[in-house]
């Protein structure tokens, strides 16, 4: 049986690897056996006394940790929308680079959240939740309002096209669950400069300022396609800061955010599925050990040399 990691990006912020532990707590109570909150990068900054005494743990320093002790095989379950980056060179080069140290290990990687072009409705759901959660903290509280909310998917923004795809699929799919309560637009909150980015669409900033000059008086959902806290989204993260700058410059807006995905339980019941998937060879990218080729899709454990 493979050693079971929750995967996330990774943090500075402390909200952030707690986050991920309580999510990693939910679903070891689920599956009935032990999983391990590991981050990619950025939570080893966090201090242990900031984590109940506990150090954040990254995936290499883990994965020798647990190779010292005689572990090999591990299913890392990930907490990304798509096909980031992260999933698909920084955790094959951190099994590389173990390998080349002289510990041989093998990890298997989970199908992500939303895998395309297949998707995954019941990530729709849960945003779709969210946002009328937040509609009901706006003036007038009800899709019955005079004036119809205004609610914006928003995710972190990414270089590459077939991530930023996820957020316009699930934006396809809210454009019908909204059964027009609510009008959805799009917004990044980070987009690299130049014309070949362009397909994140408006940053975060520029949408509100759209919506300011154009509405005058506006109902605005922020929809956050995050799963837990981090410098974007959560308490005192760029998203507030925004919208509060928003807020100062256009006083006629009324502005919102949703609850974060990792709120809601029904999160839990997709990572379940993910693990146990992974765990039967079903729908998983493997990734092979050191020296082999890097090749998708995969069976869930890697061929023998």
């Amino acid at each position: 049986m493979p050693t079971i990691m929750l995967v996330d990006n990774g943090s500075s912020r402390a909200d952030a690897t707690l986050a991920l532990r309580r999510l990693s707590d939910r679903l070891a109570q689920r599956l009935g056996q032990p999983v391990h909150p590991v981050s990619l990068a950025h939570s080893s900054k966090v201090p242990a006394e900031a984590l109940g005494g506990r150090p954040a743990a990254t995936l290499e320093p883990f994965l020798r940790r647990q190779a010292a002790a005689g572990v090999r095989d591990f299913l890392a379950v990930p907490l990304f929308f798509g096909p980031s980056r992260a999933l698909t060179r920084l955790i094959p080069q951190t099994v590389e680079r173990v390998g080349d140290a002289g510990t041989t290990v093998r990890v298997a990687v989970a199908e992500e959240l939303c895998p395309l072009p297949r998707g995954e409705p019941r990530l729709a759901e849960i945003l779709d939740r969210s946002i009328r959660t937040a509609m009901r903290d706006l003036d007038g509280g009800t899709a019955s309002s005079q004036t119809r909310i205004q609610a914006l998917l928003v995710d972190h923004g990414s270089p590459m096209p077939e991530v930023s795809a996820v957020r316009h699929w699930l934006a396809g799919r809210l454009e019908i669950l909204a059964r027009g309560d609510y009008q959805l637009g799009e917004a990044a909150m980070e987009r690299r400069a130049g014309a070949k980015y362009a397909f994140n669409g408006a940053l975060l900033a520029e949408a509100l300022a759209a919506i300011g000059q154009q509405q005058g008086q506006a109902r605005v959902v922020i929809g956050m396609q995050f799963i837990g806290p981090g410098r974007h989204a959560g308490r005192d993260g760029d998203i507030e800061r925004i919208c509060q700058q928003a807020r100062d410059r256009f006083p006629g807006l009324d502005i919102a955010l949703s609850p974060l995905v990792g709120e809601d339980e029904a999160l839990i019941d997709l990572l379940v599925e993910r693990a146990e998937q992974g765990l039967q060879g079903h729908r998983g990218t493997s990734l092979p050990r050191a020296g082999e080729a890097w090749q998708s899709p995969w069976r869930i454990w890697p061929r023998d040399p």
